[in-house]
Formats: C-alpha cells, structure tokens, sequence
C-alpha cells in the first residue's frame, strides 16, 4: 500500500482497525473528539462508562479472554489520571493495554492551563513505557509502537498525544501488525529443553506449577500431557485456578493466600518442579495455614517468556526464557523419546487422590458451619456447585472474595479473572462487564464484597446501558472484613474504620438504575438464586446476606506484628492477647 494522504485523526483510526480493535472504553471528552467523530463509520464501538477506572478493568478482563489488547481513553487531566489505578494494575497482571492519552495542546504546555497534567509522569512507573507522539506526522507510527511494546512486553503502554496533534494532514502507509511486531517467541534454549526433560525424567516427585502464562499461550492440553506422561501433580498459582482443568486426577488446586492445602502439602514433596509461565511471585508463595510448602531444596525448571522474571524470586535449576506452549511441546518430545511406554505411577495418583479428599472435607465442613444469617463460605460452596461450565468468574479483593480461591474449579482456561498483585478494591464488576463483552455469550458472575462494591456499582448503569447481562454476587456483612480481621487478631477487636453501615440494601439501588436485584438470606435459597439470575440473560445484582463474624485469616500475615506502645497514654493499647473467641479463626 502506498502511502496516502489522512488527518492524524484518520491514521490513528485507521491504525486501531488494522489492529483488530473493535471497541475502545471511556469517557467522551473534548480532547480526543475528532478521532471518536470516526469511529461509527470506521465500524468502532465506543463503550461509554461511569467512572473512568472501570475502563482499564474492563480492557484489562477483555484482554485475558479475547487475547486481543485492550484500549481505552478519556479527557486530558483528570479523565486521563483517573485511569492510574487500573492501569498499574493490568501493568502489574501482564495484560497489553494502551491508552490514548490526549494530553494538553501544544501551545499552551507549561502554563498550567485548564485540565493540564503531566501525564507521562505520572504513568511512567505504572506502565511497561510512555510513547510521546513527537509530531502530527507520526502518529501511527508511534501507535504501532505503543502496541509493540504492550504485546511484546505484556503490561500497558500510554500513548500520549498532544490535543491539538488529532487534527492536521499527513500521507501515510497503515501497516499490518505483522509488518511492524512478532507474537512468536519460540521455545527456548535447546541446551535447557534438554537438561529440563532429563531432570523431570529421572525426578521421584515432580510437580507441576502452572501460570498465567501457560493460559495466555493456551498451553493446557500440553501440560495435562507433560502431567499423565510423569504422574505429575499440577498446582495452580495464585489467582489463576483456570491454569488447569479442575476435574483431572492430578489437579491439586491453586497455590496462594486461601488456596488449597492439598496443592501446598504435594508441592512441599517436590524434587523437581516445573512452573510454567509464571514468575512464581513472592506473595504467591508465601507460608499458607502455616504450611511452609515452598520446597526450597527442589530443583526448579522455570519457563517464562519474560527474561527478567527467571529467577527473580527463588534459584532455579534450569531457566528457559520461551513460549509456555512452544517450550512445553518440545519438553514433551523429548520426555516421550527417552520413554514412550512410561507407565501411571498408581502410588503418586493414590497419595494425590488422598489430599484432595482430605481438603475437599475440610472446606465442605467449613460451608456447613451455620452462620448469621448465612456462612459466607456456604454461598461460595453452592456458587461452585451450580456454576456452568463455560462461566467466567471475576473476583475482587477482600476477605470473602479471596476466599473463592479455595471452592473455584474450572475446566476451560480464560475462565478465572482475579484482581492480582496489585490488589485494588473495585476491580470485579467492571472486569466482567469486560469479560462479558469479550464472550457474549457465557455467563459471567462477579464475587465481591460490600466494600468493593461501593467502589463499582455505578457500572450497573454501564451493564444496562450496553446489555450486559452480568451476576454481581455481592456478599454483604457491613464492614471491612479482611481489615476487620486484622483488628481482630492483632488490636483486640477495636474496629476503627471497618463499618460499612449503609445502604440497607443494594437490591433497590440496583433496580433504580434498571438492573434485576434479588436478596438471600436464607441456606435454601442460594443455588435456586443464583441459577435464576445467570439463567435470567439480565444485568443482576444478587445480594447474599452473610455473617460478618466468618472470616478467614489476614492476607498479610507476613506484613503484620503484634503492637507495641511506647508512651505511657497508649499503654493500655498493647496486644495482652486476652480475645478468645468471637470471630472463626479459621
């Protein structure tokens, strides 16, 4: 294609469609008006939303079900800033994000003029890179840029363009992304496939990590292969329980705060441990109900596409920076080459089988603890029980949220769609209404405490407004409970800060804003609620009624230590570990 003659505007369209993109979330502005003017008849749905944050969550769902990066953009200032916590958390998660960033124009820089920001700094440490267009001229060339970077580096990239840079002529030649970006990384060092393969063949007790990573490179089929061939158990990590199929016989379950014991228990046993497509993170790590499983005299096998995550956190054996799916495939050729009638190894599937077992009883007796009004742990257990087998789960942070972590089982990857490292409150609703966009035609329900609903349900508009027909499952104890915890067992229940009084009820919000809401207070209740509304097509707020006095240990654990005061007129405020009771420690 030769080049032609366009507006800035024209390219910067032009650039998104040969990128695929179809849709771009925010909120209308001024700065970035002429460009939007051509996205009805350039075929580019224009998702507006009411609070510019829940663009990047929904961008950031979209991305880790379509595999397609997201993109969103908003008004210079403020519009822009109100991204930043989004951004850095779909930076943090590894999600290719960009966002257009009209900032302030050209002529006015410097003089601190209506809705001016630096924008670039502010977003420098919160994304994989800052791309300044220099000129009106290179618009697209620095938007191809932007959008190598978030595909190669996987994280977000800001795309800052001066205001008055939209408008303007230049001739120019729209690429395809195959022109100017490479997906393909290959499978790594041929040396290190062959020492991983020896390794994992003459292992007793290897164990399997499976990471976000080998779901972005839909790698599962080959995992579970690597699995069967070596009897391998196969954990997930933490946050990712769709990085394996939850029926398989070896499927030990996740690994992380409220993950499952049986998964940490087996890993503990480990000689040689192969984590795939994970930078096996320092909080996802971390000792869990005390265990200690991180099997720290193993030999690890990491495989990961980024460079700078081998062995970031623990020493490994053997690093292979490569694909998750291609790196396997070539460990799998060469596990079947040395052995090819390698036998199930009956021992190893009884002692998984046994685990399993043990913790699936344990987190059953848990839900059957009565509770006031209703064990928050119960409604959790009847969501798995009842959940499709093509749903997607979104899941915020908080107490009751992160406790979903020990009952979801799926069996398709892109399924689980977790707030991650960053750990930002608010972050479920807006995510399934972007997952929702990315699989129309799946159910998908969001597991979300009263706090972090607070922070998203002015996104019910949002899910009326475009049919969304998302679940947002809210679990309403009235306050704080992960925070509540920790002044539980280390401040002597003196709750400062916790309280979530009001509303009553969400049901009427909800409907006021002309979603569906139902309430549940009652045991018998639950999974007839619950199949109604994903059965309904309707965007719905379901309300559990759950007893704030059921929550599971702090996250922190690692972060938090028993006060000490000094001054004599604090004193009294020293832990004399006198509470007894009161709140299931679980």
């Amino acid at each position: 294609m030769k080049k032609v003659k366009m507006t800035p505007s024209e390219a910067i369209v032009e650039t998104l469609l040969a990128e695929g993109v179809d849709h771009v979330c925010g909120i209308v502005g001024s700065a970035f008006m002429d460009m939007l003017d051509l996205f009805p008849a350039a075929g580019i749905k224009f998702i507006p939303v009411r609070h510019e944050q829940s663009a990047g969550h929904m961008e950031d769902a979209y991305c880790r079900i379509s595999g397609r990066c997201g993109v969103i953009t908003g008004q210079n200032g403020p519009g822009i800033t109100n991204m930043v916590t989004s951004v850095a958390a779909a930076n943090m998660g590894h999600t290719p994000l960009v966002i257009i960033s009209p900032s302030a124009g050209t002529p006015t820089i410097g003089w601190d003029g209506f809705q001016e920001c630096d924008q670039m700094s502010v977003f420098k440490s919160v994304t994989k890179a800052v791309v300044r267009v220099p000129h009106p001229k290179r618009v697209a060339d620095c938007l191809r840029t932007a959008f190598r970077i978030a595909y190669a580096e996987r994280g977000a990239v800001l795309y800052d363009i001066p205001r008055d840079y939209f408008y303007g002529e230049l001739e120019e030649r729209i690429l395809k992304p195959s022109q100017y970006r490479v997906d393909a990384r290959g499978c790594g060092n041929q040396e290190s496939l062959d020492r991983a393969a020896e390794l994992l063949a003459s292992a007793k007790n290897p164990v399997i990590v499976s990471g976000r990573g080998v779901v972005d490179a839909d790698a599962l089929t080959i995992v579970k292969a690597i699995a069967e061939h070596l009897t391998a158990p196969v954990a997930v990590t933490y946050l990712h329980n769709d990085a394996f199929y939850g029926n398989h016989p070896l499927s030990v379950g996740p690994i992380g705060y409220m993950g499952s014991k049986a998964a940490m228990k087996t890993l503990a046993q480990a000689d040689v441990m192969l984590a795939i497509g994970t930078r096996l993170s320092v909080f996802g790590t971390l000792p869990q109900y005390d265990i200690n499983y991180f099997p720290e005299n193993a030999r690890i096998i990491q495989i990961d596409i980024n460079p700078k995550h081998i062995a970031r956190t623990h020493p490994i054996e053997v690093g292979i920076i490569g694909d998750a799916k291609d790196a396997t495939v070539e460990i799998l050729k060469r596990l079947k080459a040395m052995d090819a009638s390698r036998k199930p190894d009956a021992r190893r599937l009884e002692a998984v089988q046994k685990e399993k077992q043990i913790w699936e009883k344990e987190i059953v007796d848990l839900a059957m603890v009565d509770g006031n009004p209703i064990n928050p742990r119960r409604v959790l257990l009847e969501i798995s029980r009842a959940l499709p087998d093509d749903a997607i789960v979104t899941t915020d942070i908080g107490n009751v949220a992160s406790t979903a972590n020990s009952y979801l089982k799926f069996n398709q990857s892109r399924r689980h769609i977790a707030a991650l490292t960053f750990g930002n409150t608010g972050f479920a609703y807006p995510a399934a209404l972007g997952a929702q966009i990315a699989c129309p035609d799946s159910p998908v329900i969001a597991i979300i405490g009263d706090g972090a609903w607070g922070m998203s349900l002015h996104e019910v508009s949002t899910a009326v407004e475009h049919n969304l027909p998302v679940v947002a499952c809210v679990f309403r104890n009235m306050w704080w409970g992960a925070e509540a915890k920790n002044q539980v067992d280390f401040y002597n229940n003196r709750f400062i800060g916790v309280d979530i009084p009001t509303p009553e009820s969400f049901v009427p919000v909800a409907k006021a804003m002309g979603a569906n809401g139902v309430r549940v207070d009652r045991v018998e209740d639950i999974q007839e609620a619950f199949v109604s509304c994903i059965k309904s097509r309707k965007p719905t707020v379901l309300e559990f009624l759950v007893d704030g006095m059921q929550l599971a240990p702090p996250f922190r654990k690692d972060a938090l230590a028993l006060p000490t005061r000094l001054l004599p007129k604090y004193a009294h405020l020293d832990h004399h570990n006198w509470y007894k009771g009161g709140v299931n420690d679980l």
